[in-house]
């Protein structure tokens, strides 16, 4: 998360009126990632080139985050609630394992997703998004003109709550099946948030009550397609960002491995274990643990030889509820770090902003 200080709490103010996204047009033609990677230049783009202190090492060392098998809440509980306080505390990752969501299921939205991408591009383009909710087709995060984009197409959905949701036609049965993978994933989020609640020593359902209710939380998500890349050493699939909901769920692709994560202030590669979820904590679980979970830096490099799909779904708190630590965790010890936001307000400058204007948690300290 990236800083914010008194002049961007100003700033922020000045978001609904000047910079907030309301326009339906970007600040530059839209050009699809999938498009540049299937013409054959072996050179890409000066606006996907990152600076220098950006760029990848495409060899960095890899690592294994925690691995936690859901079932061990049942037949070892004390051990496993351990492990997953451990995991975000240390590492504000960890992977689920025999999570109940079944293999072909997972398997089934994998390739949805994948067959999406593949369609004509007039298919496609039916679902361009904007800059206003996002929702759609896209290939670029932010409305700042100029900007060095990522190399990597996505398909944004908001899911809760209910909307006009932007669900593609083709292929027939995504929606279905996205519909079906959704409530595993709110079923998940439920059950974590009461063991994050009382790993932290509060009540079972404080961070759910906290979220808005298990009734009025918000669910979106981000399918992600990154093509093939002819200098991975120049740019990245998706820049370095902590996550700025409450925490995430991603199913990564299996065969073509690309996440990283910022440990100990270095980046490490992740391995994703058989049939895992990967989960990781949020801007919003942070700032409601006072910075005794973590939300951690990650970013995904681009491959040269092999075409990558992910999904991400968000679980996040309802939009007008105000996020601030958890009463029972100040302390004259451990005061509260953090001021009252929205979660819209938050969202708000991010969307404006793109990933550069997230905030880093250490500077969102109560000095507004």
């Amino acid at each position: 998360m990236k800083v914010l200080s008194c002049h961007v709490e100003v700033e922020m103010g000045k978001q609904k009126s000047e910079a907030e996204p309301d326009s339906c047009d970007w600040p530059e033609p839209i050009v699809r990632v999938q498009s540049l990677s299937e013409s054959g230049e072996l050179l890409i783009p000066n606006q996907y080139i990152k600076p220098q202190s950006e760029r990848p090492c495409l060899y960095v060392k890899e690592m294994n985050i925690p691995v936690i098998d859901m079932t061990g809440l049942v037949i070892s509980r004390e051990e496993t609630m351990k492990q997953i306080s451990e995991a975000c505390r240390k590492w504000g990752f960890f992977q689920l394992v025999n999570h109940g969501v079944w293999t072909e299921l997972v398997d089934r939205v994998r390739e949805n997703w994948r067959k999406f991408f593949h369609e004509r591009k007039e298919v496609k383009e039916k679902y361009a998004n904007t800059p206003k909710t996002y929702e759609g087709y896209g290939s670029r995060l932010g409305v700042e003109k100029g900007a060095i984009l990522d190399w990597s197409d996505y398909y944004y959905l908001n899911y809760l709550p209910h909307s006009h949701t932007k669900w593609p036609a083709h292929p027939p049965s995504l929606r279905e099946v996205m519909e079906e993978y959704t409530k595993e994933i709110l079923r998940l989020g439920e059950v974590l948030l009461k063991v994050f609640s009382l790993n932290l020593g509060v009540k079972e359902d404080t961070l759910q009550n906290a979220f808005g209710g298990a009734k009025d939380v918000g669910a979106c998500l981000r399918a992600n397609f990154y093509p093939k890349c002819p200098q991975p050493d120049l740019t990245l699939g998706l820049s370095s960002h902590s996550d700025p909901g409450g925490m995430t769920f991603l199913l990564p692709d299996e065969q073509v491995f690309g996440l990283q994560i910022r440990k100990d202030n270095q980046w490490v590669a992740i391995r994703p274990a058989r049939d895992a979820i990967i989960v990781n904590i949020g801007d919003q679980l942070q700032v409601l643990s006072n910075s005794i979970y973590k939300s951690v830096e990650h970013r995904v490099v681009a491959n040269p030889d092999k075409q990558r799909v992910s999904l991400a779904y968000f679980y996040n708190p309802k939009n007008d509820i105000l996020i601030q630590p958890i009463s029972e965790l100040i302390t004259l010890e451990t005061p509260a770090l953090y001021s009252p936001m929205t979660f819209e307000e938050y969202r708000r400058f991010i969307r404006a902003k793109g990933p550069r204007g997230k905030f880093q948690v250490e500077s969102l300290k109560s000095q507004r």
